[in-house]
């Protein structure tokens, strides 16, 4: 196989630059779209999907599938890299986990993702509205539930609390390397997030565990497989990589956009290290097509 270059290669670069021609497609047609959204607003129920601005909203609303973001629209951490507003947070709405189950339903949804902004301020971190809604989705529909949650400040008690909800699936994302920490996930630790997704295993030694990585924000091929080999230590099961898209000109501009090619070579080397399954390219996120990426 081939030696890949460095991810972080010398490319100038800002976030207003042309896309290569990889990261173009078209919109999907059809009113799927509007009903997912028309569903979502009458509901009051925000989607990571929107408020992230992430790229592949359209087809996944046209889809009748969408990540709901629970504990509001406000995070407490100010991390360079993500476009969820950050400021003074809400109450914790106690009828959202029956609207989250009742959107699950009407959006005939057979996996369920279900995340979160950070929530610092809370005692628990959100931990119990994590349990509440995967209960609500279990009560309501027999549908896999998939919990992408933050790093609770590292409170055992609080990653419980979600494990013994049963998710079908933890997934809490690395985001990127150590070096970068700082810059890009700013007050999350990298060693907090190793050891929350170890606990997962301690504790519940069959449920899938699952992280991704953002590509393009300046790492190297050295620097991502020693985190891929650190997963591999704590037994992550699931790998997603995809690419870094600045969401706006204040975020952390691109590094560089890594070719379809060089995605479909990592994911590959990836596997030898022993995950069951690794989803990579440019439009991957850690929730897009979620279902189809659980290990059989």
């Amino acid at each position: 196989m081939r030696t890949l270059p460095v991810v972080d290669r010398p490319e100038k670069s800002s976030p207003g630059r042309r896309l290569p021609s990889w990261l173009k497609r078209p919109l999907p047609v059809g009113n799927e779209n509007f009903y997912t959204e028309s569903l979502l607003r009458d509901l009051k129920l925000e989607t990571v999907c929107e408020n992230a601005r992430c790229p592949n909203r359209p087809e996944c609303y046209s889809r009748r599938t969408a990540t709901f973001m629970i504990l509001g629209n406000v995070c407490t951490r100010p991390c360079g890299f993500c476009s969820v507003p950050r400021g003074e947070t809400v109450e914790v709405e106690g009828d959202e986990p029956a609207r989250v189950a009742e959107a699950s339903v009407r959006l005939g949804l057979k996996h369920v993702v279900i995340t979160s902004v950070t929530r610092d301020d809370l005692p628990d971190g959100g931990a119990e509205h994590f349990f509440q809604c995967v209960t609500a989705v279990r009560e309501r529909t027999g549908a896999a539930v998939e919990v992408l949650t933050p790093d609770f400040l590292g409170d055992r008690a609080a990653i419980t609390r979600v494990i013994e909800s049963r998710p079908d699936v933890f997934n809490h994302n690395m985001e990127t390397v150590p070096r970068l920490y700082k810059r890009v996930r700013g007050r999350a630790e990298y060693r907090r997030s190793l050891d929350l997704l170890e606990q997962i295993k301690q504790q519940a030694p069959n449920m899938v565990t699952k992280a991704g990585l953002m590509l393009g924000l300046g790492e190297t091929i050295d620097e991502l497989f020693d985190v891929l080999a650190d997963l591999r230590a704590v037994r992550c099961d699931v790998l997603t990589l995809g690419q870094y898209l600045a969401p706006t000109l204040k975020h952390i501009p691109v590094a560089r956009f890594v070719p379809p090619a060089e995605f479909d070579e990592l994911a590959a080397r990836a596997r030898l290290l022993g995950f069951q399954q690794v989803v990579a390219g440019p439009f991957v996120r850690s929730s897009y097509h979620a279902d189809e990426m659980v290990p059989h």
